[in-house]
């Protein structure tokens, strides 16, 4: 049970964050797009990569530090949910074009992304 513990406090600070990031992004961009969720899953996918290089090479991170950084505050973080509602609600609205390229977007960035954070972390670590 106290592992659960950190991961929900992880993923509470993670929850809040996102919210932050999407409410930044509608005042910044509008709400046409959802930025905020394209914003949080490719900077979740870049900090999860660094976190693992971090985690695995500096830190020597319990596993309850690990279940809160991980699982808990990048698991609340980023939004494959949401990300997947985004695209459909794209698509419902007769926005096909835009759901693809958002689609595309943040599958091919967030994995550019988990790959640099991973090679920074190994750079730095």
């Amino acid at each position: 049970m106290e592992h659960a513990a950190y991961v929900a406090l992880g993923g509470a600070l993670g929850s809040v964050l996102r919210y932050l990031v999407g409410m930044a992004a509608i005042r910044l961009f509008g709400p046409f797009l959802p930025w905020g969720t394209f914003t949080v899953n490719i900077v979740g996918s870049f900090c999860i990569g660094l976190l693992m290089e971090w985690i695995a090479r500096k830190l020597n991170a319990s596993t309850d530090m690990q279940l809160f950084l991980v699982t808990g505050v990048m698991g609340g973080f980023t939004t494959f949910s949401s990300f997947s509602l985004d695209v459909i609600s794209l698509a419902e609205r007769g926005e096909l074009a835009w759901a693809m390229a958002y689609a595309l977007a943040t599958l091919g960035l967030g994995i550019v992304a988990v790959f640099g954070g991973l090679a920074l972390g190994r750079a730095i670590f």
